[in-house]
């Protein structure tokens, strides 16, 4: 049985050209009047999801992941085409959304659970096991203002999780929190999906979505470019993800107008093999290559980590190098060598890019927003969200006269 289907599902966007910055005032006026674009962010997508399938969607930021989750959750509607929802459908998009900072984690429980679609007696019924669930027990009724984010974020999961939903509609939800919280929170689906929920998870988190789905689709430009075995799918995603500089081509991109371009950026555990999952405290080592085409001085080179919420946690840059680095036309690789990464566990999206020491912020010579997800799991080492390198000496006391003495008696006995 079929419980989701998109038959020839389009969303076109009207977009305003950009306004060239040095062009004159009048002119600026003028291109307020142009017509504006059209952007296809989906163009004839097509696809069905079984019953109690769980589906995985996967692609590059742009490729129409976002409209796909904006359609199915009704925030929008298709410029073209029909979808077909058989069931309730629940969207567990942004844990913790609807909680008032100045209620309890128990008045938060019944505003949530009513915002997602809970009756009341529905949610007393479940109360016991949202609290237990999210091991909030002793801080139920202490206002969430006062939680710290790891609690937010287990109550607002517990919450979406005692859904009893016939379409579970998951974005992203499982790079929040610690390890031990995301292997329940995998758990509680996976009882989900053998309890017949459908389930379509749209995510960077490779892994999971290997762990989770049956099926995924991978989209590339608004389009479906794949549709199989999540392996083969994966495979075929991480293949494009090494390759920036056939995607700027792609994209209209004139490599030799340019001064210098990133061609590549990949990402290589202890083991030298190249990989976009990582432990904390364990090593890594990106590698970046490029082009370049005109002589330059005093460049420099980074490798950024965001945030799902857009915050820069951290980055590698070449400006730790002595002296500075010219350029002369030709192909260059730079390397990274991290010896123990310290983000906490997530997903993290990657910037990456070339520009000129002395230029202002924002001025690069070339830049690639948002072109990688690495996802961070947690080890041994890591309790919080960020973890120092150190280690453990121990030197025990000196045993005293009397220490001794005693000792020396027990043996006597």
């Amino acid at each position: 049985m079929i419980d989701l289907e998109l038959k020839k599902v389009s969303k076109k966007y009207r977009i305003r050209r950009e306004v060239d910055t040095n062009a004159s005032f009048i002119r600026k006026l003028l291109s307020l009047r142009k017509r504006k674009e059209d952007f296809w962010a989906l163009k004839d997508i097509s696809f069905s999801v079984q019953r109690a399938e769980a589906l995985g969607i996967i692609g590059h930021n742009g490729a129409g992941k976002s409209t796909i989750l904006k359609l199915l959750s009704r925030i929008t509607t298709p410029s073209a085409g029909e979808i077909m929802i058989n069931g309730r459908l629940s969207a567990l998009i942004e844990v913790g959304s609807g909680f008032h900072p100045e209620l309890t984690g128990r008045e938060n429980i019944y505003l949530n659970g009513s915002i997602l679609g809970m009756l009341r007696r529905e949610i007393t019924k479940k109360l016991d096991s949202i609290v237990e669930f999210a091991e909030l027990r002793q801080f139920i009724d202490t206002p969430v203002k006062r939680y710290s984010s790891g609690m937010y974020v287990r109550l607002g999961f517990s919450i979406a999780a005692h859904l009893d939903p016939d379409i579970l509609l998951l974005d992203e939800v499982l790079a929040v929190g610690d390890a031990a919280f995301q292997q329940k929170c995998i758990q509680r689906i996976t009882e989900l999906k053998k309890n017949g929920t459908t389930i379509v998870f749209i995510s960077h988190d490779l892994r999971a979505v290997q762990k989770l789905c049956d099926r995924v689709i991978l989209l590339k430009s608004g389009q479906i470019e794949a549709d199989g075995d999540p392996q083969e799918t994966i495979a075929l995603y991480e293949s494009s993800s090494r390759n920036l500089h056939a995607q700027a081509r792609a994209a209209g991109v004139q490599e030799a107008s340019r001064e210098a371009v990133v061609t590549s950026l990949s990402f290589y555990n202890d083991e030298d093999q190249e990989c976009l999952s990582f432990e904390t405290g364990m090593p890594m080592k990106a590698v970046l290559k490029y082009e370049v085409y005109k002589p330059l001085v005093d460049v420099i080179f980074e490798v950024q980590f965001y945030s799902q919420e857009g915050r820069l946690c951290s980055f590698f840059s070449s400006e730790t190098l002595p002296g500075r680095i010219d350029l002369q036309p030709g192909e260059g690789t730079i390397v990274f060598d991290c010896s123990s990464v310290g983000l906490g566990p997530g997903v993290y999206f990657i910037d990456t890019g070339i520009r000129n020491r002395q230029a202002p912020f924002g001025i690069d010579i070339d830049w690639r927003k948002r072109c990688l997800a690495v996802r961070i799991d947690y080890d041994r080492h890591l309790r919080d969200t960020f973890y120092m390198p150190y280690i453990c000496r121990h030197s025990p006391a000196p045993k005293t006269f009397a220490d001794a003495s005693r000792e020396k008696l027990i043996e006597t006995i």
